[in-house]
């Protein structure tokens, strides 16, 4: 099976470990830089290039870098248009990505959440803390990731004055309630095809209430309990990912969802579980993809 990975760098430990795996597996596998890729859309039969050359697949994997969302999703969906099977589609991938239409999605489906306001106009920032149980609240930028632009609250003005700071930068920012009882931790669980294949618990820094392992947290294996699978299972099928990566808080009122990654990390989850992730991405890839029909000659 000849597979790409849509990656900007081929030695990230991800991107290496799903080589590595597609490669011990027989299959014929290769990096490309999707920024790098171009287009033709205005044929009927649609086809991508890079630096000249035709590119032909029988699957995909996007690992598509947030700050790259759009491009790299014109460039999944130009797959999608070839017939090409990819890991992620590019509906579910744009879903993930914009916080506010992922956290509405499980919030239909009655997924754990904490709970969450979003307001335009900073008249409202006095409802919009008390909608939320007051402080402490974390205030999130839509656009962040990696723990980047999320601030932690302790009282009712800090949350102002974060807030109408926010409002100021014409930016685009969640609230949410603080989740006390997780104390600094939260849940990575890697689902794939529907099943958790791999759990980690990443805990904070002392002083630090952000997990991220970007951020200085440790992570370890940790068992989750059969509700923590079933709401991670249900936040992936709710976006519509094959591959996800759920992050739980387990809080006094169950396991809540703070965000769903299209595209997980490896390591952590790898080094912490000692599961070959990679290898079932691709085992997962195996029993899925379809070989594209040859193009018809005209």
């Amino acid at each position: 099976m000849k597979i790409l990975i849509l990656s900007r760098n081929a030695k990230l430990y991800s991107t290496d470990a799903l080589v590595n795996a597609a490669t011990a597996r027989g299959h014929e596998v290769r990096v490309v830089d999707y920024l790098r890729c171009y287009m033709n859309i205005t044929s009927r039969k649609p086809r991508i290039y890079v630096d000249g050359e035709e590119l032909v697949a029988d699957a995909i994997i996007p690992r598509i870098a947030a700050k790259h969302t759009f491009y790299g999703n014109a460039v999944v969906r130009q797959f999608e248009m070839m017939n090409v099977f990819t890991l992620n589609d590019s509906v579910a991938i744009a879903r993930s990505r914009d916080k506010l239409r992922s956290l509405q999605i499980l919030a239909k489906r009655g997924v754990g959440l904490p709970v969450t306001g979003f307001a335009h106009h900073t008249d409202a920032t006095g409802e919009l803390i008390k909608m939320c149980g007051g402080a402490p609240l974390v205030i999130k930028l839509l656009e962040g990731t990696q723990g980047v632009g999320v601030v932690l609250a302790e009282t009712t003005n800090a949350a102002e004055s974060v807030i109408e700071a926010f409002k100021d930068l014409n930016a685009n920012i969640l609230v949410q309630e603080f989740i006390k009882e997780a104390a600094g931790a939260d849940i990575r669980c890697i689902v794939i095809g529907g099943k958790v294949v791999a759990a980690m618990k990443r805990q904070a820094e002392v002083g630090e209430f952000r997990s991220n392992l970007h951020r200085g947290g440790s992570a370890q294996k940790v068992r989750i309990s059969p509700e923590e699978r079933a709401v991670a299972i249900s936040a992936a099928k709710a976006m519509g990912l094959n591959l996800a990566g759920v992050d739980l808080l387990r809080s006094n009122h169950g396991p809540v969802v703070m965000e769903v990654n299209s595209s997980p990390g490896l390591e952590g989850i790898e080094q912490s579980s000692k599961q070959d992730v990679a290898g079932m991405i691709i085992e997962f890839l195996e029993k899925k993809a379809k070989k594209p029909a040859k193009p018809e000659d005209k």
